[in-house]
């Protein structure tokens, strides 16, 4: 049996970090890698955890690259903390560690959706998947503040079962969110991006709801189709107007 790290980073978990620790309790090592959290999850982790570290947080994928060569073995588990590995997709991993494929340097593992307490079909997170078990050496994050990516130097594969994912806690704090991410994906777009036109500050947001909402078949999902189809138009036109902003030193 090969052995496993799990990376779980952390920044005001509190609410989250028993059951994620809970749900990866099968890895020989937990390391929790904390932006110094002020809600006591260093202090809850510290507990739990084989292992804590802090850092100060930039971007998710900055994080994530420094804390994957500190994990002590081979194969690592990437899980955020709202996140939940099932009984099912803990076997599957047990599994593929016993004898692993000596092609396969990554495994992309897929998500069941929770949004407003509901469970998403739709709304184009139906077929949501990432890159999270991994060989520690063949596999880095690649430079982006939002929605990075693994890059594997190597064959990569998909798991059968998956996460539980539940990014929302109040519509308020997912507003924050948004608009977090509309800051730094200003910056991820301003490098390939033109002049600003009406196309970026109408057409496009009008894009993202109607891609999410109708192409996506988001109206299925009722309320939380159209709230989810709303905030990708809202974070697409909050995209550029903040490069607006920040072109013009207005942060």
């Amino acid at each position: 049996m090969h052995k496993l790290t799990a990376i779980i980073p952390t920044g005001n978990e509190i609410h989250n970090i028993d059951a994620v620790i809970a749900s990866i309790d099968f890895a020989d090592e937990i390391l929790v890698v904390d932006s110094f959290s002020t809600d006591g999850t260093f202090e809850k982790a510290q507990e739990l955890a084989t292992k804590v570290i802090r850092r100060e947080y930039e971007y998710s994928a900055s994080q994530k690259n420094w804390a994957i060569p500190q994990a002590t073995h081979e194969w690592i588990l990437l899980v955020d903390a709202d996140e939940r590995v099932t009984p099912e997709l803990k076997i599957e991993i047990l599994e593929i560690l016993k004898d692993p494929d000596p092609n396969i340097v990554a495994y992309k593992i897929g998500r069941i959706n929770h949004f407003m307490g509901e469970r998403v079909q739709y709304s184009g997170w139906r077929n949501d998947k990432v890159t999270r078990l991994f060989k520690r050496d063949f596999c880095i994050y690649e430079d982006k503040h939002v929605h990075a990516e693994i890059i594997a130097n190597g064959a990569t594969a998909i798991l059968k079962n998956k996460f539980l994912h539940y990014s929302y806690t109040t519509l308020d704090k997912y507003i924050e969110k948004m608009n977090r991410y509309a800051t730094w994906q200003a910056k991820d777009y301003d490098p390939k991006t033109g002049p600003l036109t009406p196309y970026h500050f109408v057409l496009k947001p009008f894009w993202g709801f109607f891609k999410h909402y109708i192409v996506q078949s988001g109206f299925r999902d009722g309320v939380v189709g159209l709230t989810i189809g709303y905030m990708q138009s809202y974070v697409v036109f909050m995209r550029y107007v903040k490069l607006w902003l920040l072109r013009r030193n207005r942060e």
